[in-house]
């Protein structure tokens, strides 16, 4: 097997810290241990592994926005988030239930119409569009301090077969 190097992940766009608060919301996050999760996407046909090493600050999931774009994707931001590494609003996060992510992006193509679009949702349930932005400036600035690193050997070390 040849080894892939670490990489550094970038910040993700910005609807992500939304998607994330909608997956938690929905339900759709199983914690199996400290360090490993699985996530299931909004329109329940994939299922993603995260997995954590943040004494190395080393992260893993097999999401197209961390596999392919190389951004840390909702998968790691809602796992993050459980573990309350990352802040977590439980009122926007409901607000957020329900959203078919899936398909918005797949229509749009474009995530600044999309986050447009959920915080035109999100206001109909009483959340204001600054309330939101506030928000995703605030978990955006945790997610750059922590610095994190793709390493795709992770499920090998942990003994998963993905």
């Amino acid at each position: 097997m040849v080894q892939k190097p670490v990489m550094k992940l970038s910040l993700p766009p910005r609807v992500k810290v939304l998607e994330a608060l909608s997956a938690i919301a929905d339900e759709r996050i199983r914690v199996l241990s400290d360090k490993i999760a699985q996530v299931i996407s909004s329109d329940r046909t994939r299922q993603y592994t995260v997995i954590l090493d943040l004494e190395n600050r080393v992260v893993y999931s097999n999401d197209n926005g961390t596999k392919y774009r190389r951004y840390i994707g909702y998968p790691i931001i809602s796992f993050l988030m459980i573990k309350r590494i990352l802040e977590y609003n439980d009122r926007l996060a409901q607000a957020l239930r329900g959203i078919p992510w899936k398909r918005l992006n797949e229509t749009y193509k474009r995530y600044i119409i999309v986050e447009r679009i959920v915080k035109d949702l999100a206001k109909k349930k009483g959340i204001e569009p600054h309330e939101i932005d506030e928000f995703i400036d605030k978990v955006m600035s945790q997610l750059e301090g922590l610095e994190l690193y793709l390493d795709e050997t992770l499920p090998h070390r942990y003994g998963l077969e993905l």
